[in-house]
């Protein structure tokens, strides 16, 4: 259960810094978070790229750890439905991103969080840092580095390291890379307040037909504080229209307000 509105602020840390997704607060609720249900629209076809996957998503939090299941119904690059449930199938949170805008509501706590672009957070914030939303998706892709990132020198000084990657996002931050087996096995990059925000990924398999890890563990500066595990991933499924709803309550209130 969330106690503080401090330790809120850190679980939210902790999703947003992922996905790793993405969202979340608090451990209670009335009903079962599942794919939103409405009549599915008979003229629109399942796009090809789209998928969901089926996770279980593990918190590290001083000394503590607690679980929650998890599933995201994604056509990448162009809008996104993420729902997170606690013990006995409680829901927790819900995440909607689409072109327009996105937005995150936590019925519980009855909060919520809204904005515009691929950037998923609070902008000054060090609670809540800005995530790459499309980035956090395309690891359930099998897309593990920075779309059109470019390779950069590597430093000169004692921090190079050998067999190591230095690159350039698009957006312009700097990252490192290794891979292991021709496949990436982990990514860094500088953090707020200078902490080191590295991704490990573990465990590769054959999602059909696609390479993925099945296990991705998050550090900062060395401590863990969220893990992955991936249980299924279905491709060219077709979501009802309801997924792409997120209705928020009058009475919920905005996070950082």
């Amino acid at each position: 259960m969330i106690e503080s509105k401090d330790l809120l602020l850190k679980f939210i840390y902790s999703i947003l810094v992922l996905l790793s997704l993405c969202v979340l607060a608090g451990c209670a609720g009335k009903k079962p978070v599942v794919e939103p249900a409405a009549a599915v629209d008979s003229a629109q076809e399942a796009p090809r790229d789209s998928l969901r996957a089926k996770f279980l998503l593990t918190i590290y939090e001083e000394g503590k750890t607690q679980e929650l299941d998890a599933v995201i119904f994604s056509v990448p690059g162009k809008r996104y439905r993420m729902e997170l449930t606690g013990p006995l199938g409680i829901g927790v949170a819900s995440l909607l991103w689409k072109e327009e805008g996105w937005q995150m509501t936590f019925p519980t706590e009855k909060l919520y969080m809204k904005g515009v672009g691929y950037m998923v957070g609070l902008l000054n914030s060090d609670a809540i840092p800005m995530v790459h939303i499309h980035q956090v998706a395309d690891i359930f892709d099998g897309r593990l580095l920075p779309e059109g990132y470019k390779e950069v020198e590597p430093p000169e000084d004692s921090t190079r390291m050998e067999g190591v990657t230095y690159a350039r996002e698009k957006i312009g931050r700097l990252f490192r890379f290794a891979k292991e087996g021709g496949h990436v096995a982990w990514l860094s990059r500088m953090g707020r307040g200078g902490k080191t925000e590295t991704i490990h990924f573990n465990d590769f398999k054959q999602f059909e037909g696609v390479d993925t890890p099945s296990r991705i563990e998050f550090d900062l500066d060395g401590e863990k504080f969220l893990e992955i595990k991936i249980k299924k991933i279905a491709r060219n499924k077709s979501f009802s229209s309801g997924t792409w709803r997120l209705n928020i309550p009058k009475s919920f209130k905005r996070v950082g307000e």
